[in-house]
């Protein structure tokens, strides 16, 4: 169970802080459930109310900075996800999503960023579930990474490029 302070990932909230944890005097709020309250971090003006025996959308721990340099270190190495099938991709992405595991969401990242390259590379255009999906994966990791680094989150996009061209370098050498 976590406790009051406790900074969790919490589905697409991203990184949240938890502010409380006890009854809830709403409406049509079962008043004998224990509920987290969270504040996600980078959505200040938002609450979010979830029954502490809630199983779904996925809660975790936020991961540390070792973690979060361990994992910026290891992004060459992961591979890309791909599906040949359109519908089963779009079902691996909202997967990766709900997941809230930042190597998943590495590997959707690398796949969309893949894809977008080719197609653009053909003379066609990103589809728009793509699109969407990168952003979403995109914004979910930086969030985490930049929380855990202790970085603003416009930063992290150079910082992971900077690791990725500074890892490509010492592998020519």
């Amino acid at each position: 169970m976590y406790q009051i302070n406790d900074m969790v990932i919490y589905g697409n909230q991203s990184v949240c802080e938890v502010v409380n944890v006890g009854t809830l005097s709403m409406g049509m709020i079962d008043k004998k459930k224990t509920y987290y309250t969270l504040r996600p971090i980078y959505q200040r003006d938002s609450v979010v109310y979830v029954p502490v025996d809630n199983e779904k959308p996925v809660m975790r721990p936020v991961i540390s900075k070792k973690e979060a340099q361990e994992l910026v270190e290891k992004i060459p190495s992961i591979k890309a996800a791909w599906i040949e099938k359109e519908v089963e991709r779009e079902q691996e992405y909202k997967k990766a999503i709900s997941s809230c595991d930042p190597e998943r969401l590495i590997m959707i990242i690398k796949a969309l960023y893949n894809r977008k390259k080719e197609r653009i590379e053909d003379g066609k255009k990103v589809t728009v579930i793509d699109e969407r999906y990168f952003k979403m994966a995109e914004k979910q990791l930086h969030e985490e990474l930049a929380f855990a680094l202790g970085m603003p989150k416009e930063e992290i996009g150079p910082y992971i490029t900077e690791h990725i061209q500074g890892h490509k370098k010492a592998a020519r050498k």
